[in-house]
């Protein structure tokens, strides 16, 4: 088999990509409530142009627990805005922002891997992660096998 060949039939075994290039860090309790539906908003400290499916990375676990669909931004948010999201973010009314700006993150879809997806951590990432190509197929190879608690 040429290299050509061998291209095209890795190809062929991802035909439909998810597009996961990156992933979000998230503290924990906070990451496994997202990835058990108990909590649908991200509060951060700035907007994201970002869409679309994510990893979600349990912070200083170095592994990649699920996924979810980052699917909306909005704010900067008043205080009542955000108090009104105090279910969906999984907090308490609180009597100040968190963040001079704040932003809602809006996620849907999660789903929890049924063993976490190790990665490498580069160094100086705070928020996001851009995956490497092995970790991205390892991703999809979970995604294509259902992989996921129920």
């Amino acid at each position: 088999m040429n290299d050509k060949n061998f291209q095209i039939s890795l190809f062929d075994e991802y035909e439909k990509s998810t597009g996961i290039t990156r992933a979000l860090i998230i503290r924990e309790p906070w990451a496994n409530k997202i990835l058990c539906h108990e909590k649908t908003v991200e509060i951060r400290g700035s907007r994201t142009n970002v869409r679309g499916t994510i990893g979600i990375i349990s912070g200083g676990t170095g592994t990649i627990s699920g996924i979810v669909d980052l699917i909306d931004v909005s704010g900067p948010l008043t205080l009542e805005a955000y108090n009104n999201l105090a279910k969906e973010r999984g907090g308490a009314i609180k009597e100040a922002l968190p963040y001079k700006k704040t932003y809602a993150w809006r996620l849907a879809n999660p789903k929890k891997f049924l063993m976490p997806v190790p990665y490498k951590h580069p160094n100086g990432a705070v928020i996001w992660v851009r995956l490497q190509e092995e970790t991205i197929q390892e991703v999809e190879y979970r995604i294509k096998n259902q992989e996921f608690y129920a």
